[in-house]
């Protein structure tokens, strides 16, 4: 068999693999909403009918399949455009920007979304440790077209749907699966550089866990360093290799989200949200808000009430 063939029959076999999981993703979505399915553990269905603006989140370790639609994704100076069939990992706590840009009631975004245990991963390190290796290159946040490989045991997973007892069962071994198909494919560089504890991935999650519980109070960049094992520089270095932005960056960024978050509950003023946020200064804070959000925070709270 000629080399072209082989690929065209790959790219028929992955678009019967697409239709499927977008089938049991439309359904699961529906039995979901109606209270007619139990929830099968990591498993999210994102569905949309309208595109939408920018938006900023905090993406948890996560892989998120495009099923239909677009969306653009982006932390840092880093973006990408995803479409059907691409797949977007995530291996790292992450505050990302993110917008539908294709989507219609006739057409809505769907997207499948599985979060991430890291501890799986790990578990992995006994079987698979010797046989990778560190990838500097690696990012936390990576886009590739999906492969068989995963997509394949996650629609086994997502057909356990109406078989509770199955999910209980065997669901924990599919779900294993599914980790080790993802951390030895091309989208897993960065997990595999998680899989040991002392790489310089596994030490910059330590320190982006800190960061995540304390950043509402003052943190040094040195303390974080010292988290870490590293020096400030290495640590500043490593952090930006892995993460796309700078520890102060990325803590700025924490603070904003939840501040976006406090103002559209609109029960706060914009300077006791930017105090409980752990700004020093409102006037800072509706200079950083209108730099990320494109408008000031009095914005977002004059549209709540």
């Amino acid at each position: 068999m000629n080399r072209s063939a082989g690929m065209d029959m790959q790219d028929q076999w992955g678009t019967i693999m697409l239709d499927a999981l977008e089938k049991q993703a439309e359904r699961y979505f529906a039995l979901r909403s109606e209270g007619r399915a139990g929830a099968l553990a990591n498993i999210h269905v994102l569905r949309r009918e309208s595109v939408s603006d920018f938006e900023a989140v905090v993406y948890n370790p996560v892989v998120c399949l495009i099923l239909r639609g677009s969306k653009e994704t982006g932390v840092g100076t880093q973006s990408v455009i995803l479409r059907r069939g691409d797949a977007l990992l995530v291996s790292h706590d992450l505050p990302v920007t993110s917008k539908i840009t294709e989507a219609s009631p006739a057409a809505p975004y769907l997207a499948l979304i599985l979060s991430l245990d890291l501890g799986i991963v790990r578990s992995l390190y006994e079987q698979v440790g010797d046989a990778v290796t560190d990838e500097p290159e690696a990012r936390s946040l990576c886009a590739s077209i999906a492969g068989g490989e995963w997509t394949e045991p996650l629609a086994r997973y997502l057909a356990m749907m109406d078989r509770p007892i199955d999910a209980q069962v065997l669901g924990p071994a599919v779900l294993r699966e599914i980790h080790f198909r993802l951390l030895l494919s091309p989208l897993g560089g960065m997990l595999r550089n998680l899989l040991s504890v002392d790489s310089h991935a596994s030490r910059i999650a330590k320190a982006i866990a800190r960061i995540r519980q304390e950043f509402r109070a003052p943190l040094a960049v040195a303390d974080l360093a010292r988290l870490a094992g590293m020096s400030q520089s290495s640590f500043h270095e490593h952090f930006k290799s892995v993460t796309g932005t700078t520890p102060l960056q990325y803590l700025k960024d924490l603070r904003l989200i939840e501040a976006h978050s406090l103002l559209r509950d609109g029960r706060r003023s914009v300077s006791s949200t930017s105090f409980e946020v752990g700004y020093e200064s409102p006037t800072h804070f509706s200079r950083d808000y209108s730099r990320k959000f494109g408008c000031a925070p009095r914005q977002h709270l004059m549209q709540v009430s």
